[in-house]
Order: C-alpha cells, then sequence, then structure tokens
C-alpha cells in the first residue's frame, strides 16, 4: 500500500463518497461556467450542486480559535462545510499560493474535521485546480 493509499483509509468510508460527489459536482459547475468569473458565482453554484446531490450544505461558517480554553471569534469562515464531514475552500485566482494550502490545513485543524478540498476555478482544466487535503493528524499515523 502506498502512502496515498494508507491516507484515504483513514478517513471515513461516508467522507470518501461525499469527497467524490464534491469532484463530481465541482467538474460539473467548471464544465459549465468554464474559469474568469468571480468565487461567489463558482460558490452559489457548487452549493447548488451539492444540495441537489442531497448533501448537507454549510456555508460561510465561522470557525472559532480556541486559545487557553476559551473559544475566541476571530473572523475565520469556512466557505463550504458538506455532510458534517469535508470542508472546502473555493478560490478564483490566477494561481495558488501557500498561504492558500496554509489557510485550508489551519482550518482542518481548527475545526477537527479529517478531509477538505481547497479548489480554485480560475484555470482551463479543474484538475488543475483541485486539491484534497488530509488533517494533519491522520498523517502522522500513516505506515
Amino acid at each position: 500500500m502506498n502512502f496515498e493509499e494508507a491516507k484515504k483509509r483513514r478517513v471515513a468510508a461516508d467522507a470518501e463518497g461525499i469527497a467524490a460527489q464534491i469532484v463530481d459536482a465541482a467538474i460539473l459547475v467548471h464544465r459549465e461556467l468554464g474559469p474568469g468569473l468571480l468565487e461567489s458565482v463558482y460558490h452559489t453554484c457548487l452549493k447548488y450542486e451539492l444540495e441537489s446531490r442531497n448533501l448537507s450544505v454549510r456555508s460561510e461558517i465561522e470557525i472559532p480559535v480556541r486559545f487557553k480554553d476559551v473559544c475566541l471569534e476571530c473572523g475565520f469562515r469556512a466557505d463550504l462545510i458538506v455532510g458534517n464531514k469535508i470542508l472546502i475552500e473555493l478560490k478564483a485566482v490566477e494561481e495558488l499560493l501557500p498561504i492558500h494550502k496554509a489557510q485550508l490545513i489551519t482550518y482542518l485543524k481548527l475545526t477537527r474535521l479529517d478531509l477538505g478540498f481547497l479548489i480554485n476555478f480560475n484555470v482551463p482544466l479543474l484538475k488543475d485546480g483541485l486539491h484534497r487535503f488530509v488533517h494533519p493528524n491522520l498523517l502522522r499515523s500513516a505506515p
């Protein structure tokens, strides 16, 4: 078993089914709209598509920071959380930067969700803008 297979085995099976639906829905949205629109357009369309597949989708979810056993509201917001299992951060930028990936990893840590997607719709082929992340704690236990 390779490292990628080991990561996937650590993510709950039901989350993998939702993940497949997210990827399929994102591809459909990108195929219909193409690159070049505002992030808010992709956000609205992806949310609609996921809900049309009977998935539970929460939008613009506030993410508190726990500091000294106190939850503090610091203005962090997750774009979408699907099935209470997967966090999605959407972008429509010329190029993803390391800070975008760091943002998603931080959001996974703060929400304690195991799986996240960073999706940049401003690419000719969505496969080049689709990035899957597994919570760092799951990676530490990989063989």
